[in-house]
């Protein structure tokens, strides 16, 4: 039951967004198993003055840098995860074209009793 934040400069059209979004989603499935139709995930676009970057570690950056926080059950291995940030830097690629190198992702783990997903239940605890 992952959830994704996205936050990208705005100005792309929709279709890029929702090839983000598909991409995402894919790379999820693929790699952590996640359920059909398990999908929840938000884009939060901002202006130039809102979207700071750098070329930290080496990696030159552009204006289609898209920041990816994923929280996830804390059961993903490390093996897992590095899987996941190859895939999806692999499907952005090709859909919607953003470069690997502007594809910037983090992962939180979350323990299953930090989890509610309806009815105020802890359903994982």
């Amino acid at each position: 039951m992952p959830i994704c934040h996205i936050s990208m400069r705005a100005g792309k059209p929709e279709a890029y967004r929702q090839a983000i979004f598909d991409s995402l989603y894919r790379a999820l499935r693929e790699v952590l198993d996640v359920p059909d139709d398990d999908q929840f995930m938000t884009i939060t676009e901002h202006d130039a003055a809102n979207f700071r970057y750098g070329a930290a570690f080496g990696v030159e950056r552009s204006d289609d840098l898209v920041y990816i926080a994923i929280t996830v059950f804390d059961t993903r291995t490390a093996e897992h995860k590095k899987a996941l940030f190859r895939r999806i830097a692999e499907l952005l690629g090709e859909s919607p074209g953003i470069r690997p190198e502007d594809v910037f992702v983090n992962i939180y783990d979350a323990p299953n009793e930090n989890w509610s997903v309806g009815h105020g239940l802890a359903q994982f605890a």
